[in-house]
């Protein structure tokens, strides 16, 4: 009999000596990520590793830990926690690093999948994948540099060919990288097309380190099908998990959430981005939850629409309870529209 879910997710992962509880982890998510959403999931249970907003490598070393917009935790966190480094320079990357390593944070993980053009014309993120052999090379200079894990997240390359993510892992895997989370996407597309999960398998089996598969994992059918047709060694969720963060805990084998679950979570986060923000940078980060949120619903762009157009964290306090007065009708799938 094949495994259950559950018994897929819950099964320790070792990756570059250090052990995560369970194979279903929270996806690097720029704005979305962020302090006050990882306290909101570390309560909700179930997340096996969580890995930060990306931080630009030139700013790191000289950052506040406690007060900076994104290289920012909880000391709780911290030995759960992996921090997304973006950076072209293989010196200033390996200097990031270091100070993520002196921090005692569970490790690096290393950008190699982000297409944003401002970004790419840097020679950053997605763009080190036209130059695998540069890529690796990065990626050595930060493996070399600190003694904790370094992982890798990295899409498909320029064109849709999948030697180009096969030759490229176990270039990383050479480099010294610990695990890789591979998205199954051609950079410059922007989740208008399926993600290509059969690459996943193709990866998983071209290496020897832990692989995570990722992308368009909208349900637990869909989970268990990752597992099931890939192989991977885990399912890194982005998407889904800001849109339902109770999914680690639900998959993982928990019970299922009260009717409430998405006025009391979102409240919650509401409390804890004023408890870590400034009220200017609270509501722009909750505007970006906003549409993770009402992808839920029927009508959700409604919901979305007043968020969006609230002017401080007390009307979308409003806007909320107001929403959800009478249960509106939850869509069996998150709306894909709001989440692009």
């Amino acid at each position: 009999m094949e495994p259950t879910l559950p018994q897929l997710i819950n099964r320790p992962l070792t990756i570059g000596g250090r052990t995560i509880p369970t194979r279903l982890v929270l996806a690097p998510m720029t704005l979305l990520g962020h302090v006050a959403f990882r306290h909101l999931l570390d309560d909700l249970g179930g997340c096996g590793l969580m890995f930060s907003e990306m931080c630009g490598a030139a700013r790191v070393p000289h950052e506040n830990r406690h007060t900076s917009a994104c290289f920012r935790w909880r000391d709780a966190e911290a030995g759960r926690l992996s921090i997304q480094l973006l950076g072209g320079n293989p010196e200033k990357m390996a200097t990031a690093a270091r100070r993520v390593a002196a921090e005692g944070l569970f490790g690096v993980d290393i950008n190699l999948g982000c297409a944003v053009k401002a970004i790419c014309k840097y020679n950053q993120g997605a763009a080190l994948l036209q130059d695998p052999k540069a890529a690796a090379a990065l990626v050595g200079h930060v493996r070399r540099s600190v003694d904790c894990p370094v992982t890798v997240k990295f899409r498909t390359g320029w064109r849709d060919d999948p030697h180009l993510p096969v030759d490229l892992a176990r270039r990383l895997e050479d480099a010294g990288a610990d695990a890789l989370t591979f998205h199954p996407r051609v950079a410059p597309d922007v989740r208008t097309r399926p993600a290509r999960w059969e690459y996943i398998a193709r990866v998983k089996a071209a290496v020897s380190i832990p692989v995570f598969g990722n992308g368009d994992v909208f349900d637990a059918g869909d989970c268990l099908r990752m597992f099931r047709t890939t192989g991977c060694d885990g399912v890194a969720l982005g998407r889904l998990a800001i849109a339902q963060p109770w999914v680690f805990a639900l998959w993982g084998g928990g019970p299922p959430p009260p009717p409430a679950i998405f006025l009391e979570t979102t409240l919650k986060l509401i409390a804890l981005l004023e408890r870590y923000f400034d009220p200017t940078t609270g509501l722009r980060r909750f505007k970006r939850h906003g549409a993770y949120l009402a992808s839920n619903f029927a009508y959700g762009n409604t919901l979305y629409n007043r968020i969006r157009n609230a002017p401080d964290l007390a009307s979308v306090r409003a806007t909320l309870t107001g929403f959800f007065e009478a249960p509106p009708r939850l869509l069996s799938r998150p709306n894909l529209n709001l989440l692009r």
